[in-house]
């Protein structure tokens, strides 16, 4: 297959979908790939480094989505504020598409793709098992998000993270509390305990303690079953109003005692859960700092706003758009083996087969055939549900 890696155009967005690495991995399979002139420069890979890998250079976006069977990008398509063109009005009829494509976000998009007969595959999708470990970007860019996530909370904060014995006296060590005890929480927790916190955790799936607990943070505990609490992927599920009332009183109740919250509570396909309520931010002590990371899916904190640092009732809450591309070579390389082993399983001997028998690929294709396949998009587009059969979209 011809590959083609546009240079992403969202602002502030800095990571690429290849690094060389993978391209030559790809060309040993027998793909052809074509990255667009300096599309990888804002992550440190220059068009020479592409080049010595096997890959093509073209001089425009437009000469990738005019020659490429298949499209790598991190975001999902947008429109150059630059030239005025808009991604999905260069892709042609039949191409495959595989990005971070955001089910969650406007799903326009994704009967717009369909119409156009685009094949779509979104990362966000990859299901949380073991053989799906190596295509899991939703993991890759969340321990970039965590890592992250305390260096901004760190800067923002006017205290010292670390306990210090000083001739002027002791100085106590800051109080972190991480909210989401998946990948980006757990990072976020390491790095905070790396740096002197003293940090707690709270999850609803009790199966994450144990690793909590490893990391040197406490953990806060809410009684609820682990099968609630966690879907059979992995994830954490929308759990009742009941329990979400529950779980903001516990919240509240911890944040007083936090200098810097950092959140990481995100449901796949479904916006952020709201768990910082605005009194609980009034009630927070002054100079406090908020960290966001759910911001781009409408953020756990309640006077979040996305893509802007904001401070509410003496309180500082940041809510960083693209985090991961702060850290755009480490963040990019890890991404490009995501890809790297999803195209291996989709097109193992150079050619596509998109095979829906397969639990992956049924997972990741929302559009397929002229076709909105995934359940969720349907609904919020108002579509009938797709008919159960083997292979069908779930």
């Amino acid at each position: 297959m011809l590959i083609g890696v546009p240079r992403e155009i969202a602002t502030g967005e800095r990571r690429v979908a290849l690094v060389p690495e993978v391209v030559s991995q790809l060309a040993r399979t027998g793909h052809r790939v074509v990255i667009e002139h300096d599309a990888g420069l804002r992550a440190g890979f220059t068009d020479d480094s592409y080049r010595d890998a096997g890959a093509e250079i073209a001089d425009s976006s437009s000469e990738v989505y005019a020659n490429s069977q298949m499209i790598l990008k991190v975001q999902r398509p947008g429109r150059d504020a630059s030239s005025g063109e808009a991604e999905l009005d260069m892709m042609r009829d039949g191409t495959v598409l595989i990005g971070l494509l955001q089910p969650s976000a406007d799903p326009a998009l994704f009967q717009q793709l369909a119409e156009r007969n685009v094949t779509a595959l979104t990362m966000e999708l990859v299901p949380r098992t073991t053989r799906a470990q190596m295509m899991d970007a939703l993991s890759s860019q969340s321990t970039v998000a965590g890592y992250k996530a305390v260096l901004l909370a760190a800067n923002a904060l006017q205290k010292f993270f670390p306990m210090l014995m000083t001739a002027a006296g002791t100085v106590r060590p800051a109080r972190v509390l991480v909210i989401g005890a998946g990948v980006a929480g757990l990072q976020a927790i390491a790095t905070a305990r790396r740096i002197g916190a003293v940090v707690e955790a709270f999850d609803t799936r009790p199966v994450v303690k144990e690793q909590v607990k490893s990391l040197g943070a406490t953990f806060v505990e809410l009684d609820v079953h682990g099968e609630d609490a966690q879907d059979s992927g992995g994830y954490a599920k929308e759990l009742s109003a009941r329990h979400i009332q529950r779980e903001k009183e516990l919240i509240h109740e911890r944040a007083l005692q936090a200098d810097v919250i950092i959140t990481t509570a995100l449901i796949p396909g479904r916006p952020a859960p709201v768990l910082v309520t605005a009194e609980t931010v009034r009630a927070m002590r002054p100079g406090s700092v908020i960290v966001d990371l759910a911001g781009e899916q409408g953020g756990n904190c309640e006077l979040t706003v996305a893509g802007d640092s904001v401070v509410r009732h003496d309180v500082t809450i940041i809510a960083p758009l693209h985090i991961s591309s702060d850290l755009a070579y480490h963040a990019s390389q890890m991404y490009a083996k995501n890809l790297g082993a999803l195209i291996a399983l989709l097109a193992p001997k150079g050619e596509l087969n998109l095979n829906f028998g397969d639990d992956i690929i049924d997972a990741v294709t929302i559009v397929a055939g002229g076709e909105v396949r995934h359940a969720a998009t349907r609904q919020r587009l108002g579509m009938a549900p797709i008919t159960q059969t083997a292979g069908a979209a779930k």
